[in-house]
């Protein structure tokens, strides 16, 4: 079996330059290339997982099909390379030192001190190399979260010098992704918090391998070759990585600049094949030229941070590239929403989306809109707590129970049509706690959701308490919001759709996770193209 290759990518300078779509980015070529790819993030929080954090705090927590709560650049490895990630993919130092401690609680550290090294990196080491030793995979790409230098990540750079030197230079490399500013007053670019930030790796005990350079302007060859110099790597290992119009970009610029090549030589492998992408770039020609344009509301609770919600935007990429169509997403604050000013928000509008989310703020918000789209047939598209609070507008507004509710806002409603399931009634602790993964769905012969899907069962990824209760479903059901999609194994509605509506559908699960950009999700390109339907006949 041909030994398994790993790749780091860690930060310098500064967070959010990107770290997750350049591994992402080069996963995509080297796959592309017909190499068996994977990408694995470890976080230096301590959260356990990112499940119990604040959108906020950390963007949105994206969920795999095992039921792992991850973060969300597992979102970016799924939608470049089309292959599920797992709960092996992303690991905390919560985790690490919760799996180190339970060891030293079992005995099996037998009576030895236990120390960051060797107990905390030698567990470190066996997560990264976990993806590795099944034999499924040429390479492992792993990305290390935060910025050298941080406390909080060196163990994690330990862990990596000590691999480089168990696994040898052409088994293991480090890409280093640092910011190259642009000084308005100087007009010129500054190498020196490159050069400061290689240096505290390098303090660490690792050389980068390469360099891979955030930049607003061209790198100049004066440029590339002073940072080859003062970094210690080759001329064509100074990686230039341009600021660009879209992340689907990145591969293609990479591809220019040649990483996967250098990355090839490195770890001795053959690039004799060029990468075959043309599905990218048809994705991405058709993105490039849409032949309508249509705006889509996005009512949610956390829409000052885009983050929250990365996956519905991506999704929406992906479903307005299959469509032709350029999708302007208009984000709109529920807290802002009243039944007076819903008409002024949603002026223009050819469809709405309400977001999931957790807690009351900003309910009767989603619901005033829910009303709105409604009545006036706008394409309506309800994901999480968005379907439950298309629940309860209706139970209001068509059955009559003025006082319905969710027990999660209110947990002594008289008429809870949101309840909570029964497995989760004794539930105390928070984290990993509420129905998680994939989940099996039945769909309703004849129903919008069955033709859709051109199927009869699915499988979607769940991450909720709450439930549509089932006391309510026929009465729902005999004014027009029927339950069309049930879990086999709970009884309990996962969709629900009103039949005289042109398009309404809320779904209790997450579409937006399986959205990928050579497999938009047939729930987003179908309500993209309602939208644009609606769009035209306005």
């Amino acid at each position: 079996m041909p030994e398994t290759k790993y790749i780091f990518v860690t930060g310098g300078v500064t967070s959010s330059l990107g770290k997750g779509i350049i591994s992402a980015s080069l996963a995509n070529l080297l796959q592309a290339r017909g190499l068996k790819t994977t990408i694995q993030k470890f976080d230096p929080y301590i959260n356990i997982d990112p499940g119990t954090l604040n959108p906020y705090e950390h963007g949105e927590c994206f969920v795999t099909d095992d039921g792992a709560e991850t973060d969300l650049d597992l979102g970016h490895y799924e939608r470049f390379l089309n292959v599920r990630t797992s709960q092996a993919n992303n690991v905390t130092t919560g985790r690490i030192y919760q799996s180190v401690i339970q060891k030293e609680r079992r005995g099996e550290f037998l009576g030895k001190t236990v120390q960051v090294i060797p107990h905390i990196t030698n567990e470190i080491k066996e997560r990264m190399q976990l993806l590795g030793s099944t034999g499924d995979y040429d390479i492992v790409i792993t990305e290390i979260g935060g910025t050298v230098g941080d406390i909080e990540s060196l163990p994690y750079i330990e862990a990596v010098r000590q691999l480089r030197w168990e696994l040898g230079k052409e088994s293991c490399i480090v890409i280093h992704l640092t910011l190259v500013p642009y000084l308005s007053a100087a007009a010129e670019l500054k190498t020196k918090p490159t050069q400061h930030s290689v240096k505290t790796l390098m303090e660490s005990g690792i050389n980068a391998d390469i360099l891979v350079c955030r930049t607003e302007h061209e790198l100049s060859e004066d440029i590339r070759n002073k940072l080859a110099l003062f970094c210690n790597v080759k001329r064509e290992a100074v990686i230039q990585s341009i600021d660009a119009k879209t992340i689907y970009d990145v591969p293609l610029l990479m591809l220019e600049e040649g990483l996967d090549k250098v990355v090839l030589n490195l770890l001795a492998l053959p690039d004799n094949l060029e990468p075959d992408l043309t599905s990218w770039k048809s994705f991405l020609t058709r993105l490039k030229n849409p032949k309508q344009h249509i705006r889509i509301g996005l009512v949610g609770k956390y829409v000052e941070l885009q983050d929250s919600y990365k996956s519905i935007l991506e999704a929406f990429i992906h479903s307005g590239a299959a469509n032709e169509v350029k999708v302007e997403v208009v984000s709109i604050h529920s807290e802002h929403l009243t039944p007076e000013n819903c008409s002024q928000h949603l002026e223009g509008l050819h469809g709405l989306l309400v977001a999931p989310g957790f807690g009351s703020r900003g309910i009767e918000g989603k619901i005033s809109a829910i009303q709105y789209v409604r009545e006036n047939n706008i394409p309506f598209f309800g994901i999480c707590l968005g379907m439950q609070m298309a629940v309860i507008e209706f139970s209001r507004n068509v059955l009559g129970l003025k006082t319905a509710n969710s027990i999660e806002m209110d947990s002594n409603t008289p008429h809870p049509v949101i309840s909570l399931m029964d497995e989760q009634k004794e539930v105390e602790n928070k984290g990993g706690t509420m129905r998680l993964g994939a989940w099996n769905c039945s769909l309703s012969a004849n129903s919008k959701a069955h033709k859709i899907y051109g199927a009869k069962t699915i499988s979607e990824r769940h991450r909720h308490r709450f439930e549509l209760n089932n006391d309510y479903v026929q009465q729902l059901d005999s004014h027009g919001l029927k339950a069309t999609g049930i879990n086999p194994e709970t009884g309990l509605a996962e969709i629900i759709e009103i039949e005289s509506h042109p398009w309404f559908i809320g779904v209790q699960y997450h579409p937006e996770y399986k959205s990928t950009v050579l497999a938009p999700h047939p729930l987003f390109s179908d309500f993209v193209q309602a939208c644009s339907t609606y769009a035209k006949n306005i």
